[in-house]
């Protein structure tokens, strides 16, 4: 039992990197700066989401609760205190008080969530509890999936999700009781950007809310939430992880040798989301599947470029912006060897047979053809995105890169 605990416990030290948005997170509480709203705003794959569960499992914590019961100023959100009466606080929650043993489940009675639904059935007006237990299995096992992810998990198909008016009403209503077991009730909105108008529901709330009520909204794109709702809101930014916050999360995983984790590291860009897809693809050999691809376009295949293209074209959307992103990672790191002139490659990680690769491809194209290259590539991926179809895509791409390749005329006209 106690095995399984420390599994599910959500702490700040289980949160992948991120150390110095836990440092300011804690301080927050530590002296008393603590808003009643505030905005995680990160983009997918940082540990938003992680973060704000670790957060109110410290905010619940009976441990840390109980230290600050125990100060001159026992509330969250007073004036800071003297330095002589700053309390001993934890820099984490205990996680094995029952307070944490519920929020890492989940199911603690003071720690609501609102998340983007669907209709079950025609007319319906969903509210999230309705998904309750679809969620906690969600996030347990997806802490860093996104909202496709989550609406893929509960079957949405082409179904938009969305926070619902029913579902505000529902959040005015829970957050008027009085909490159950904490001194303190949170709730946490997860993709407030599927609010839409509905949200205007929440501002008397937010703006006025009962005492020790602590709102915490994670996002993607502030650009997409209700102005009403971000003035409201005390921001939190959380960046992207490091190459090596991402490698070190990933070779903590069995059977990941360090050299994959490094690569996939690379290819990741600091989301930790995008590294386990690329994880579950490790077999995946992308240079064989390259390297028959530019083959078969500099040698003017044209059999064997449709019969290339008639496979890739029966991948999922995933695999083929996968395929793409490898590409242009290795365009990165062949004009990465071109700008020091082959010296000095060891001063950068890359693994021997990406640098050999990359080498390779500084012989078939200089760097301002390997610049066009990549940016026809980020041009297929943001079509593949916006569901493009897979054969007409690869074979309008094969055309320019054979252009690009044989004579430039498609840097000229870029």
């Amino acid at each position: 039992m106690f095995f399984f605990i420390l599994l599910c416990t959500v702490q700040f030290e289980k949160v992948i990197g991120q150390k110095e948005i836990k440092e300011q997170l804690i301080q927050m509480v530590q002296h008393n700066r603590l808003s009643h709203a505030l905005l995680f705003l990160g983009k997918e794959g940082s540990g938003a989401m992680s973060l704000a569960l670790a957060f109110s499992q410290y905010i619940v914590c009976e441990n840390v609760n109980g230290t600050i019961k125990n100060t001159p100023a026992a509330s969250l959100f007073g004036e800071p205190l003297p330095d002589i009466l700053q309390p001993p606080f934890a820099v984490d929650s205990c996680g094995i008080c029952t307070a944490c043993i519920k929020a890492s489940q989940l199911i603690h009675p003071d720690i609501h969530f609102s998340y983007p639904v669907i209709p079950r059935k025609p007319n319906d007006e969903p509210v999230s509890t309705d998904y309750i237990t679809k969620w906690r299995e969600f996030v347990l096992t997806q802490p860093y999936g996104n909202v496709y992810d989550w609406l893929q998990f509960i079957g949405a198909e082409n179904k938009q999700g969305n926070i619902t008016a029913e579902e505000c009403n529902d959040i005015n209503r829970k957050l008027s009781l009085k909490s159950f077991e904490s001194e303190y009730k949170i709730l946490i909105i997860w993709m407030p950007e599927y609010l839409t108008k509905n949200g205007n529901k929440l501002l008397k709330l937010i703006e006025e809310p009962p005492p020790n009520t602590l709102f915490l909204l994670v996002a993607e794109n502030e650009d997409l939430i209700l102005p009403t709702i971000l003035s409201r809101t005390q921001l939190v930014k959380i960046p992207m992880l490091t190459n090596l916050d991402v490698e070190s999360a990933l070779a903590l995983k069995p059977d990941v040798p360090v050299e994959k984790a490094r690569q996939i590291a690379s290819l990741s860009e600091g989301n930790y989301r995008e590294a386990l897809q690329l994880l579950q693809q490790v077999e995946d050999d992308w240079q064989a599947i390259l390297r028959d691809w530019l083959n078969l376009i500099s040698k003017k295949n044209l059999a064997g470029q449709v019969k290339w293209i008639e496979e890739m074209s029966k991948q999922g959307r995933e695999r083929q912006k996968q395929l793409l992103k490898y590409f242009t990672h290795l365009l990165e790191q062949a004009i990465r060897i071109s700008v020091v002139n082959g010296n000095a490659t060891d001063a950068f990680s890359i693994a021997a047979n990406e640098k050999d690769f990359a080498q390779r491809l500084n012989k078939l194209c200089n760097i301002h053809q390997q610049e066009a290259i990549v940016h026809e590539l980020d041009k297929a991926s943001y079509y593949i995105e916006r569901n493009a179809n897979g054969k007409m895509l690869f074979h309008a791409l094969s055309i320019k890169l054979y252009h690009i390749i044989t004579n430039n005329s498609l840097i000229l006209m870029n």
